[in-house]
């Protein structure tokens, strides 16, 4: 059998930490985010998607990219 390297390493509230950057970049992509941030995962360092964690953990919670750049007066 052939096993492919899985780079998620785990989820941290619910967002996943991958252990390559460009995992986390395409995630951030698909999310309608940019650039990543990492956390450290049973002595590894792991990626996420997002420029850090409240951005990622907004964006899974349904809080829009968009509405994180809008003011409401």
């Amino acid at each position: 059998k052939i096993f492919k390297k899985m780079s998620l390493l785990t989820n941290i509230n619910g967002v996943p930490l991958y252990s390559t950057i460009q995992e986390a970049l395409n995630w951030a992509a698909s999310k309608g985010l940019s650039g990543y941030h990492t956390h450290q995962y049973q002595g590894q360092t792991g990626y996420m998607g997002g420029i850090n964690h409240n951005q990622a953990t907004d964006v899974m919670s349904g809080i829009t990219p968009q509405s994180l750049n809008s003011s409401s007066y």
